[in-house]
């Protein structure tokens, strides 16, 4: 009994308080026993990864199959990030990228509002300019649809001759608007109310028809 009570020594009390108790526990865990057994820092990544890996479903598929679709949609959304980056945000329709001259100034409108600039011109009594803007929004709304093109060069008689050809059908009554608009345009002639409405009947034809053929190669400019 001398014997174990040397061993454990005096000091040593024998019912610990907390704090005292809380030490003992501290130091046994740091001996290299408990040290060597506890998880590496790596173990513990690779289990939260797998648990992870587990935990992934996508509709009835779960675990490693998901990461594959998981994957494959990351790529995808990824893809498109990229090409908002470089392309911007989609145009909604064609009609945007269609602007500049045209029959001579430039105008970045498109057909849309050039046919209500027309129209509220008419309204105003305002012929001439309902004439002018009605057969321009004629003209950019076949740009617009790539079916006739117009370039800086392209003149009002150009423009009818190669839309007549994609419609064979409305032919003599694009020439007939091409010169009611160079007669207003170029020759200070005014427009009158049948002029507007024979040319805003032939905008709503040419907007509902399909083209017999596409011309989409630059018209030459008259010399």
């Amino acid at each position: 009994m001398s014997t174990l009570a040397a061993g454990v020594g005096f000091d040593i009390p024998v019912d610990p308080d907390a704090p005292v108790a809380q030490q003992w526990l501290v130091d046994e865990l740091s001996k290299p026993v408990y040290q060597t057994a506890k998880p590496t820092l790596f173990d513990t990544v690779a289990k939260t990864i797998s648990d992870w890996l587990d935990s992934l479903q996508v509709g009835t598929v779960q675990g490693p199959p998901a990461l594959a679709i998981g994957f494959v949609i990351t790529l995808v959304a990824i893809g498109l990030v990229v090409a908002f980056l470089i392309f911007g945000v989609p145009r909604l329709n064609r009609s945007s990228a269609v602007a500049g001259s045209l029959f001579g100034e430039d105008d970045a409108r498109d057909a849309a509002r050039m046919r209500q600039a027309a129209d509220a011109a008419a309204r105003a009594g305002d012929y001439s300019t309902a004439v002018i803007e009605m057969f321009r929004s004629i003209a950019r709304g076949l740009a617009e649809r790539t079916i006739v093109n117009t370039t800086p060069g392209t003149t009002a008689k150009d423009f009818a001759a190669r839309a007549g050809v994609a419609f064979p059908a409305l032919a003599a009554h694009l020439v007939d608007s091409s010169t009611a608009f160079d007669d207003v345009r170029y020759l200070g002639r005014e427009g009158t109310e049948g002029q507007y409405r024979s040319i805003a009947e032939l905008e709503r034809d040419l907007r509902s028809a399909r083209p017999l053929l596409e011309t989409t190669a630059p018209a030459r400019a008259t010399p």
